[in-house]
């Protein structure tokens, strides 16, 4: 499908068989009244990839000058090319650069960086850290040591929202120390459980439980990663709801009492309670349940008188519409541009702002839902293979192109190393549109413009995603992906549809080659409409064989009409000499070999 779609890609914009998508202007942004004063001279990026990229998009905007860290193994990356200044900060493994906070700090005296970006990730959620910046008297862009400490505590940041009369998951707030203990809860909530550690995220320490054996051996196996991935063992259960979908709030705070939500992000397309595809806003909810829900979120974060961007995460129960707290996230998220999308806020130029003291320009008034946006992220990972990262060099890469309403965040370039030492995404594809169909049909179209050369990705499991008719309809939960992929993803499966089209592609470029002599020795001179004779094919997609016959004239009356077996097709070629000339060139024995090499290469 790729080598024909490639191929016939001149042949469509000469003949016009793809026209292109009307552009539309993505909402007015909420701008500073200070943007001509920067609230800080430097600012060192503590992170790497495309976070690190994106910090410094926001901060060059504003006139502030910024500083890369990197180790041993992005000594080439992206964001250190971006960076006005970078400092080289240990060996490739995480534990010895990205989270040393002694380096990061000795590396903003260096340079006399007045405030640190922690992106997301690494050391971004760290109480420690950020005290450790207070006490040297470096602005930390992020919220106050207390906030990230009771946040990041499950079992806390639960009793809290309590206390905020924020909807809570029923369960036992507080922690579970024994194998008994965890049998006398789990009964006393009725199972199915959820068994997650306090200090968890990304889906670690998390098991569910349907009984007395899974709940033991979901305990023992959650706290032994707990302790392993995050240094703390503490466990708490809740009861596990099976089908939510996964919506979460943006807050924004500033220092001086001011909070408002920016909407809501749907995250329901998850694997292993790792998101995959996000949008904003949510199919689901309407302005009523947005304004609950929101309300609760602002109320959170005021309860824990927050400062900066954040997010709070909620369970929400299709069935009857209730909705449930599950955990604050204290600092930038991935999948932010969505929000930026469709509020027109620069999340980025906000939290800086903030961060030097001033008040956010805006009020909750001040905040709509403009449009629709979608965000893809795009992994080297190989989805016909489990899912198993795929390491290596990129020895071809370009994404597609940038305009007003399709944008892509990314950390690498042609050459750049995917190394086992970090995460393995590669871009995060983000596409606007005035409905939620625009959008879609944009994210589509972009991934299609792809080309990543030497390493496995995601991107075609990304689009089956996409062209999903449950996707298409909003049908979501947090159970998608187990659903409707439960053996895995096999590669796209084409639909009649599908496969006819690609017939009637094929089939044009072989009449192109019956038609080649007599287009270019004959017609041209004498007769400007040949007919062309019958010609029957037997063509094969997706190990399909299909039959189709080609009829038609070289003119703008009628064409190439393709009969295939459900359909005809007609492909409208009325070509100029010019383009005649193209069609003939294509067909040459010299082309083909021309375009073996080149996609080879590609």
């Amino acid at each position: 499908l790729a080598s024909i779609m490639y191929r016939l890609a001149p042949f469509a914009r000469l003949v016009g068989r793809r026209a292109a998508a009307g552009r539309i202007a993505p909402p007015q942004q909420h701008t500073c009244a200070f943007a001509t004063d920067r609230p800080f001279d430097k600012i060192l990026v503590a992170n790497r990839g495309e976070i690190a990229c994106r910090v410094m998009a926001s901060a060059s905007k504003m006139g502030i000058e910024t500083v890369a860290v990197y180790s041993e193994a992005d000594a080439g990356a992206k964001h250190v090319r971006h960076a006005d200044e970078a400092i080289f900060i240990g060996a490739a493994p995480s534990q010895e650069s990205y989270l040393r906070i002694d380096r990061i700090i000795e590396a903003c005296k260096r340079t006399g960086a007045q405030a640190v970006h922690p992106g997301y990730g690494f050391l971004s959620e760290n109480n420690q850290f950020q005290a450790a910046l207070d006490a040297e008297g470096i602005k930390f862009i992020g919220p106050k040591a207390h906030a990230i400490s009771v946040m990041g505590d499950k079992i806390e940041s639960k009793r809290l929202a309590e206390a905020a009369k924020v909807n809570v998951i029923p369960g036992f707030v507080g922690e579970v120390s024994t194998e008994e203990d965890v049998l006398r809860i789990s009964n006393e909530i009725g199972y199915p459980v959820m068994i997650k550690a306090s200090a968890g995220g990304g889906g670690k320490g998390m098991r569910v439980a349907h009984n007395d054996k899974e709940a033991i051996e979901g305990f023992n196996l959650s706290k032994r990663e707990a302790a392993s991935s995050f240094g703390d063992d503490r466990m708490l259960i809740e009861k596990f709801i099976g089908s939510p979908r996964h919506i979460e709030f943006q807050v924004l705070a500033d220092q001086h009492g001011n909070t408002v939500y920016l909407n809501e992000r749907e995250c329901s397309l998850q694997r292993r309670n790792q998101k995959v595809i996000e949008e904003a806003p949510s199919p689901f909810l309407d302005a009523a349940l947005r304004q609950a829900m929101g309300e609760q979120a602002v109320a959170l974060a005021a309860a824990v008188q927050y400062e900066s961007a954040g997010t709070v995460e909620m369970l929400v129960n299709a069935q009857d519409r209730s909705f449930y707290f599950l955990e604050m996230n204290t600092r930038l998220q991935v999948e932010h541009p969505i929000t930026e999308y469709i509020t027109g806020v620069d999340l980025v130029e906000q939290m800086i702002n903030v961060a030097a003291g001033r008040p956010l320009p805006f009020t909750q008034a001040d905040i709509g839902v403009n449009g629709w946006a979608v965000e893809s992220r795009v992994y080297a990972e190989d989805p016909q293979s489990n899912f198993m990262p795929s390491i290596g060099r990129l020895r071809e890469y370009a994404e597609p192109q940038a305009e007003e309403n399709v944008r892509c965040d990314s950390g690498v370039v042609k050459g750049s190393e995917i190394s086992m030492f970090y995460d393995p995404m590669i871009s995060k594809l983000i596409t606007y549109g005035e409905t939620r169909n625009e959008a879609i049909a944009r994210n589509i179209a972009a991934l299609d413009s792809y080309v990543i050369r030497g390493v496995k990705t995601n991107v075609g499991f990304l689009r089956d995603l996409l062209e999903h008719p449950r996707f298409v309809d909003g049908n979501l939960t947090t159970k998608f992906i187990e659903e409707e992929y439960p053996d895995g993803f096999k590669g796209r499966k084409h639909t009649a549809p599908d496969r006819e089209f690609v017939v009637a592609i094929a089939a044009a470029i072989a009449a192109s080659k019956e038609q080649t002599d007599m287009s270019i020795a004959t017609d041209v001179a004498s007769d400007p409409h040949p007919e062309l004779d019958f010609m029957p094919l037997v063509l094969t997609v997706d190990d399909i064989e299909t039959e189709c016959a080609v009829v038609g004239k070289w003119d703008s009356e009628e064409g190439l009409l393709i009969h295939t077996e459900n359909d005809v097709h007609l492909m409208p070629l009325a070509f100029s000499f010019p383009q005649r000339f193209l069609v003939y060139f294509l067909s040459l024995p010299l082309f083909q070999k021309l375009f073996a090499l080149s996609r080879s290469a590609r």
